[in-house]
């Protein structure tokens, strides 16, 4: 079949493919002694992103030879130009999986022509498969999965992140103290990825981070379209997979993060 008569539907199944390949690898590497090295003074990959990256690169490669890949290892190499980019995390937590704690996920996410049409985040502790495509719902397994229900921002439950470098420069601590304060709580876990799927099944009402790159959020952002969920910027603009800052949401409480952003920000440029 030629990538013009290809579906999202079957773009999914081959990313779940690689999803599933990639967790096992994880997995075999999780209650082995780690071989970490660090790209910056606190930013690490281990072995295992390696090896997960190139077992997804590999599979992506034999099914769509002419698509473009960015991945966070740098993997992907040199492609064509192409209107289907995969942006691949082979391990999204690697700081969480080095130091043994249990929140980590492998995300692969395509996107055409800049928007996600189809996306899987799998969490191999867990077993949870999160997965999209798009126009054909969203899915936790098997399961159709839709965001919550809740209308408040003071009643929501909401996660965040905070980036490995540059922390001193990140603003993102005046939003957490306020989000803290005018919600029912905040919860940061370091996958960022989950953190979107959280979103999209309705553990999580909203999310907010700063400077994640494509390969982060690809695969969540169709995952909670999917999910009847929101996606913009601060402003409630476009967000496009690696924007400065990303504000996600069950869309009945977006305009309420939006204008308590927006008041941060003002606050914050003052002092």
């Amino acid at each position: 079949m030629s990538v013009t008569e290809t579906t999202p539907t079957q773009f999914l199944e081959v990313a779940m493919e690689a999803a599933r390949e990639a967790g096992d690898i994880v997995m075999a590497g999780f209650d082995n002694p780690k071989k970490i090295s660090y790209k910056s003074e606190v930013d690490i990959v281990t072995e295992t992103d390696k090896r997960s990256e190139a077992a997804i690169i590999t599979r992506l490669r034999n099914h769509f030879p002419q698509h473009a890949i960015v991945a966070e290892e740098g993997g992907g190499g040199s492609t064509p130009a192409s209107r289907y980019v995969w942006h691949v995390d082979p391990l999204d937590g690697t700081t969480n999986f080095a130091h043994g704690f249990p929140v980590f996920a492998v995300s692969i996410g395509l996107v055409e022509d800049g928007e996600p049409i189809a996306g899987v985040v799998l969490n191999p502790w867990t077993r949870e498969c999160f997965s999209a495509a798009r126009g054909a719902g969203a899915y936790l397994g098997q399961k159709p999965i839709h965001v919550s229900r809740v209308a408040k921002l003071a009643e929501s439950l909401l996660g965040t992140g905070f980036p490995v470098r540059k922390r001193s420069a990140n603003p993102n601590i005046h939003y957490y103290g306020e989000f803290t304060l005018r919600s029912h709580g905040i919860r940061r876990a370091g996958a960022a990825a989950l953190d979107l799927c959280s979103v999209a099944c309705g553990r999580f009402d909203g999310f907010w981070e700063f400077g994640l790159h494509s390969w982060d959020v690809a695969a969540g952002m169709i995952i909670i379209t999917e999910a009847g969920g929101k996606i913009s910027d601060f402003a409630g603009g476009p967000y496009h997979p690696g924007d400065h800052v990303i504000l996600a949401s069950n869309g009945l409480i977006h305009k309420e993060m939006e204008a308590l952003a927006a008041d941060i920000a003002e606050r914050t440029a003052k002092t």
